[in-house]
């Protein structure tokens, strides 16, 4: 089964196409980043008109790579939330409008189940059961994991995702958006002995994050180090490297003690923030001393893509799942409520 995926939740536009057997044939991404930069974060309107613009262009690009024509295409997954909805129904009306036009099945994905599914693309594969943490610029959560569509929510953030955290500390540094990547590569310079940030909620039990003290904290740093004197590149380095790595502190510690509360040794990590490379090497060497692994996605999975929808899709197509009715996006949309898949297709 050859599946088309399209991903337009946010401000990257992302296609691919998956097949059950031979696996990820073509994929094909265009990041808004440029576009939105200048505001400093996402601007909904600017995105869903791009998404116009760059979503059939892209299709084609995938195709042509796969030698592939729409009468090889089987079904067309599609991210219907949660998201931007604007963007949301860019993709969703674009794919139900081929599937209906090429006389093939559609289904919504969700985008988180994207994301967490995303480390199948490799091949060295998870078994389930295990934990996953999903760190992005939206979500920061823990989840156990016994199949697909069988998840429970451990913890999450009360506040600010992990990412948004990232880029309100780059703005704060006078860093351009969005922040992780600038955080990182100024912390690769910092002196990691000059500040020690807070790790947010770990001296307390449970799972769940927040990283508004921690942002407070790192304002109120750059404020001293300005009333000092001038704010100079070398305190930038060092308050990134304080910042990022009380991110990692926290979430390292979280990981671990959702492992050892569920009684499990592997770890899936996805999201845009499973790109950085300090929290991947914190955490397998954290793990190693536990006799337990972490898998994460290739860095071109890690942020938003085509692959992951149509890799999640194939699965729930291949479980005879369809759409029904009319486009139907949700913004907001816990994964909890999927239904579960007992059979993974490829």
């Amino acid at each position: 089964m050859l599946i088309l995926g399209l991903e337009t939740s946010c401000d990257e536009t992302g296609v691919a196409l998956y097949h059950t057997g031979r696996g990820l044939l073509a994929h094909a991404l265009f990041s808004q980043v440029d576009i939105h930069v200048e505001y400093g974060g996402v601007v909904p309107e600017l995105a869903s008109r791009d998404h116009i613009r760059k979503a059939l262009p892209l299709i084609e690009q995938v195709m042509a790579e796969a030698n592939c024509t729409a009468g090889d295409i089987n079904a067309v997954a599609y991210t219907a939330g949660p998201g931007l909805v604007g963007a949301l129904m860019v993709g969703a009306t674009l794919a139900r409008a081929l599937a209906w036009g090429w006389g093939v099945p559609s289904l919504g994905v969700h985008h988180m189940e994207g994301h967490l599914l995303a480390p199948m693309l490799e091949e060295d594969r998870p078994d389930f059961p295990f934990v996953a943490l999903l760190v992005s610029g939206g979500h920061t959560q823990l989840v156990r994991v016994d199949a697909i569509g069988e998840y429970r929510l451990l913890g999450e953030s009360l506040d600010d995702a992990a990412g948004e955290a990232f880029d309100k500390a780059a703005k704060m540094l006078g860093l351009p958006y969005p922040g992780g990547p600038h955080i990182a590569r100024l912390a690769e310079q910092g002196d990691p002995s000059r500040f020690d940030f807070p790790r947010p909620m770990v001296n307390r039990p449970g799972l769940d994050f927040s990283f508004s003290g921690l942002k407070t904290y790192t304002l109120n740093t750059v404020n001293d180090c300005r009333a000092a004197g001038e704010l100079t590149e070398q305190d930038k380095c060092d308050i990134a490297r304080a910042f990022e790595e009380a991110v990692v502190g926290t979430l390292v510690i979280k990981c671990r003690r959702a492992l050892k509360q569920e009684g499990l040794k592997t770890l899936v990590m996805a999201g845009g923030v499973s790109a950085n490379r300090n929290l991947r090497a914190s955490l397998e060497m954290a793990l190693k001393k536990d006799r337990a692994r972490v898998f994460y996605p290739a860095p071109e999975f890690c942020t938003d893509n085509g692959a992951m929808i149509a890799y999640a899709g194939a699965q729930r197509l291949a479980a005879g799942q369809r759409d029904e009715g009319g486009t139907a996006v949700r913004p907001r949309w816990p994964m909890a409520e999927l239904p579960p898949i007992t059979q993974v297709a490829g």
